[in-house]
């Protein structure tokens, strides 16, 4: 029988804290053993310092848990962190400086040299950061690995398969992000009720240059950013979960709208070729209607790690434009982290009780 890697949650208190356990229900690889949070949660029974705000009860392996400080020592062998950018930094170095493997969702490592900013089934060669990060995380032998942002998830990963076959020279986005990318309480009722907000602090800025360094290339321990620019404009709308955005590309060389789906729709990569539980069978699914995607209808494909492409057209400005929607809170948060812990663990970063 298998054994388990330990997992230890930090900031699992908050809205994808409370996705990493529910995602991690009943997973082949790894059982939460600890579950850490601010002062004010530290020491109570997790039910008593979570409000459970998803579907369904509380994971059963969380209700004897009591929550701890998130600082190291933790009783795991890997640790997840949804704890918020402005804490996240020092706290991640911490533990792995202090020989804990750090699989983030947080934003505050994704930009640095040493750290690998990973979708696995677009980047996996960009592991090959970790000997530089375990260097400068010292002798502990600990190191960092962090997912993007919730919509450079999406697009980043439709990206993939268009810059492999035709080549990508510029990118205009449009993003529609959904309440539960705010967190909880997130954005006011009277302010988001009725209206849309045209503003995201940070986000246009983490979109452009995260979809760059996915996109680049791992070059003498360092990652070279790719070549073309992207432009982004970010919107919060009146929607509880699922990430939109509208997108315009010019590609490499000449494309019919049919060649982009055939593309879309054929991608696969490595975590399918490796059946890693989390991974989709289908990382992109196109919907043919004029109509689709919607968040309601289509955040939950692949038990929301697929994202959903359609309305794939000629574009009379940048050549070519379509829209895709992810869950944000899987796909874009907790479930990528996942995905990133499993590939980590099937080339062998990961062991029990390191």
């Amino acid at each position: 029988m298998q054994e388990m890697i330990r997992v230890g949650i930090l900031g699992a208190t908050g809205i994808v804290g409370q996705r990493f356990l529910q995602l991690l229900d009943g997973h082949p690889s790894f059982a939460v053993t600890t579950v850490a949070a601010s002062d004010r949660s530290e020491g109570k029974p997790y039910t008593d310092a979570c409000t459970w705000r998803l579907g369904g009860d509380v994971p059963r392996a969380a209700l004897g848990l009591r929550v701890q400080a998130p600082e190291p020592p933790l009783d795991c062998d890997v640790v997840f962190s949804s704890l918020p950018a402005e804490v996240a930094g020092p706290v991640e170095t911490r533990f792995a400086q202090a020989g804990y493997p750090v699989i983030s969702n947080s934003s505050a490592h994704r930009l640095s040299e040493s750290v690998p900013l990973v979708i696995p089934e677009v980047n996996p060669e960009h592991l090959g950061l970790l000997d530089t990060c375990r260097d400068a995380m010292g002798a502990g032998g600990g190191f960092i690995v962090t997912n993007p942002n919730c919509s450079a998830v999406m697009i980043a990963l439709t990206l993939a398969p268009l810059a492999a076959r035709f080549g990508v020279e510029a990118v205009v986005v449009t993003t529609l992000q959904a309440l539960s990318g705010a967190g909880h309480p997130g954005v006011s009722a009277l302010d988001i009720t009725d209206n849309v907000i045209p503003f995201i602090a940070g986000e246009e800025e983490k979109i452009e240059r995260e979809t760059r360094k996915i996109l680049g290339r791992l070059q003498g321990g360092r990652v070279a950013p790719a070549g073309f620019p992207v432009s982004a404009q970010c919107h919060r709308v009146n929607v509880a979960d699922g990430h939109l955005a509208a997108v315009r590309v010019t590609l490499g060389r000449p494309a019919d709208p049919a060649e982009l789906r055939e593309a879309f729709a054929s991608f696969r990569a490595l975590p399918q070729e490796l059946g890693l539980p989390s991974a989709p069978a289908q990382p992109i699914v196109v919907r043919d209607e004029p109509d689709r995607p919607q968040p309601r209808l289509d955040r939950d494909a692949g038990r929301g790690m697929t994202v959903t492409v359609g309305r794939i057209a000629r574009d009379g400005v940048l050549g070519h434009r379509f829209v895709v929607l992810s869950h944000n809170t899987v796909r874009g948060a907790a479930g990528a982290a996942i995905l990133n812990a499993e590939l980590l663990l099937a080339k062998g970063y990961l062991k029990p009780g390191a």
